[in-house]
């Protein structure tokens, strides 16, 4: 499953989605002949918005962003809050609004750290794990509807260079 890591405070597009799964970079840029003028970082965006039009409260459950979110914290369990707001390019304030949302549905729970009771860590809750998976099922139809262009081999690669991206961005992340 590609996770869509795309939040910011106004639901602008914060990270990678996508990179068309052709086999090099140069037959993607160049596919039917079209200007090798629009870059990874012009198309990721293009993709990524067509994920979120498609990717509706009722589809999903929940809205996109929450999705998201719990995405994150379903792979990154106890994260330290102002990690997940970095992860997600959101300022404090607008984490904390998000992770107050998430809280009143019963998605997850913030706990002290104990090694700094100043700091909040994220917990999902089984509530929240469900709640994902549901909505994981209902975003790899969008998934597989975007990427029809390209096979299973095609569709691994991607996520492996997507992973691999995200992983990059997120290992060098500011710490705060």
């Amino acid at each position: 499953m590609l996770l869509a890591k795309i939040v910011s405070s106004q639901l602008t597009v914060c990270a990678t989605l996508i990179v068309i799964g052709c086999a090099t970079i140069s037959d993607a840029m160049s596919v039917e002949g079209r200007s090798k003028l629009a870059g990874s970082m012009v198309l990721l965006p293009r993709l990524a918005k067509h994920i979120m039009r498609r990717s509706t409260e009722e589809l999903l459950g929940m809205p996109f962003r929450l999705f998201i979110a719990l995405s994150y914290l379903h792979d990154h369990d106890g994260v330290r809050q102002q990690q997940l707001a970095d992860a997600l390019c959101m300022d404090a304030g607008n984490i904390v609004l998000l992770l107050n949302e998430l809280e009143d549905l019963g998605y997850i729970s913030r706990i002290r750290d104990p090694a700094d009771r100043r700091r909040h860590k994220v917990a999902i809750t089984n509530a929240g794990r469900e709640a994902a998976e549901r909505a994981k099922h209902n975003q790899e139809q969008i998934e597989d509807d975007i990427l029809q262009a390209l096979d299973a081999d095609e569709r691994e690669m991607l996520w492996r260079l997507l992973t691999r991206a995200v992983r990059r961005v997120d290992d060098h992340q500011p710490t705060t």
